[in-house]
């Protein structure tokens, strides 16, 4: 018979985070053998739990949550998320500015499809989260990889931005705070990610689905507060603030320059109303979220569950030889560096599927990423201590086996 192959469409497409390491991991599982997941930011499975009211707020509406609702989300909610924006400073936001989705994710796709023809270009951070560079080309669009610099925490290289823009160029993607890196860009970095965006007139999707998950005292601004006279689309949810990723409740903000922007806006309500509406039980998770007591930050205060457990992780991790890793400001995760000196990987892949199949750690490759060099990881520092110490020893213990077997011990 003719085999059935995918879409082309797929051909540059890859979210590894999800991608053949993890398969391998299930296919270990299955053996019998318990595998230490340090790949993605699923909050629950390391018992962060959602806000109790956030539960018992959806378990009461249950009843109302068997219809259809509008297809950019009910009113309530939305109201919450216009108010919310409001305290993040950003100007002219209405109800009708906002979609409610099945997580910000569903959300980005959306707006991505909305914008791009065959053959334009989208300025996408590298390292990136996948998502974002996949959603490009499943649009027919280009991704074009920008520069963060490692040696400036992480920040976006404003001058590589701007080499890489083109006529083609229609938007530049800001994920701040970052994941994978756990970055939080300066005000001045973003004001200058603005500055280029008028002169070109590009559209900023800023995805900020980690605002509230900050250390040490830091704090975010939102991309959108900053200006009224470019296009702005914003993205969040409930997923990491409130620990409530199966719930699928996100939300996308249109904010500034509106007028010239009809006819993508109604390309924009045109996809919303195919997907008829989002889940109804999560949108009634959103006000009283929102509205409620904000327990994320009892978990990134100085003596909180996630600032203790990246200081441990981060410790642990850079006590290792050859390995350096910029401190996250921000978000749940980490993305060490491997001296190439000391670690000649050639395949981060095969590196990470060589990991899991010895020491039974799961860890998603830096190229997985869109990280140009083959010298980079991503882990998350949810495990509790006791799991972060033993999987992070691990680690180690690889390691001190890979610079034997090399000559670089």
């Amino acid at each position: 018979m003719r085999p059935i192959q995918k879409s082309r469409k797929l051909a540059d497409v890859c979210y590894d985070i999800r991608g053949p390491v993890l398969e391998k991991a299930r296919q270990m599982e299955e053996e019998g053998h318990k595998i230490i997941k340090l790949n993605i930011g699923n909050l629950a499975a390391f018992g962060f739990d959602a806000p109790d009211e956030i539960v018992q707020d959806m378990i009461r509406n249950m009843g109302n949550a068997s219809g259809y609702t509008d297809s950019k989300g009910l009113f309530a909610p939305r109201k919450s998320v216009m108010h919310y924006t409001q305290q993040k400073n950003i100007e002219g936001v209405t109800i009708d500015d906002i979609y409610l989705g099945n997580g910000a994710s569903e959300l980005i796709v959306m707006s991505v499809n909305a914008l791009l023809n065959t053959g334009d270009e989208v300025l996408v951070p590298s390292p990136d989260y996948p998502l974002w560079t996949a959603a490009v080309s499943l649009s027919g669009g280009t991704p074009v990889h920008y520069v963060c610099d490692e040696q400036a925490g992480w920040q976006p290289d404003i001058d590589d931005i701007r080499k890489k823009i083109t006529p083609n160029t229609k938007a530049i993607v800001v994920i701040n705070p970052n994941n994978p890196t756990g970055a939080l860009y300066s005000v001045d970095v973003l004001k200058e990610i603005i500055e280029l965006a008028r002169r070109h007139q590009l559209i900023v999707l800023a995805d900020e689905i980690y605002d509230k998950v900050l250390y040490d005292g830091n704090t975010h601004t939102s991309l959108a507060s900053l200006a009224d006279d470019v296009l702005f689309i914003t993205f969040n949810g409930l997923s990491k603030n409130y620990r409530s990723c199966g719930y699928r409740a996100g939300w996308m903000v249109v904010s500034g320059e509106k007028k010239h922007a009809r006819d993508y806006i109604e390309g924009l309500n045109m996809l919303a109303s195919m997907r008829l509406c989002a889940n109804a039980p999560g949108q009634f998770a959103i006000q009283t979220a929102l509205g409620g007591y904000q327990s994320i930050n009892d978990l990134v205060a100085p003596n909180g569950r996630l600032t203790k457990q990246r200081d441990l992780a981060h410790k642990l991790l850079t006590e290792i030889p050859g390995v350096t890793c910029v401190k996250p400001k921000s978000a749940l995760y980490m993305f060490p560096r491997l001296d190439p000196e000391i670690y000649p990987i050639k395949d981060d892949q095969q590196f990470a599927y060589e990991l899991l199949a010895e020491e039974k750690v799961l860890i998603v490759q830096g190229t997985g990423f869109n990280c140009p060099t083959p010298d980079h990881f991503r882990v998350v520092f949810l495990p509790n201590t006791d799991d972060l110490t033993e999987s992070m020893g691990r680690i180690a213990h690889f390691l001190e086996a890979y610079r034997r077997r090399h000559g670089t011990a």
